[in-house]
């Protein structure tokens, strides 16, 4: 059993040498404000994905826009080579809900309401483009 276990470690190692990405635990925003700004850059290259979460309006582009940044550096490490433009893109992002803080907020007649403080976990693959597929 042990060596059934250690085989597929040794799989799963060989999959993320080639796997480039940033994971970015407890935001605290909702997972929904931060789902729009993630469907705006999904699949895009990724000097034009800098480039439109630095003009965003929304608050959680700025997270976004660290977290890529990140996965380009994570990327150069592995390959130990910089990017040019046109090389990279953004093959996956993912939103997960993180925990949630529950507070009370005094309402009338001595009742209470609930406010739900959200976070959550935004994931960023980043992959090269296939020049050959153009």
């Amino acid at each position: 059993m042990a060596n059934r276990k250690q085989n597929s470690a040794n799989k799963l190692k060989e999959v993320r040498k080639n796997t480039y990405f940033a994971k970015y635990n407890n935001i605290p925003t909702s997972p929904r404000k931060m789902r729009l700004v993630a469907d705006m850059v999904r699949g895009m290259e990724v000097t034009k994905a800098l480039g439109v979460l630095h003009f965003s309006n929304k608050e959680a582009a700025a997270r976004v826009e660290l977290l890529l940044k990140s996965a380009i550096a994570n990327y150069e490490q592995k390959t130990e080579h910089k990017i040019e433009a046109g090389e990279l893109k953004i093959s996956m992002i993912v939103v997960d809900e993180g925990a949630t803080i529950k507070r009370l907020r005094p309402a009338p007649q001595g009742r209470a309401y609930r406010v739900r403080k959200r976070s959550n976990h935004v994931t960023l693959y980043v992959d090269t483009i296939n020049k050959e597929s153009k």
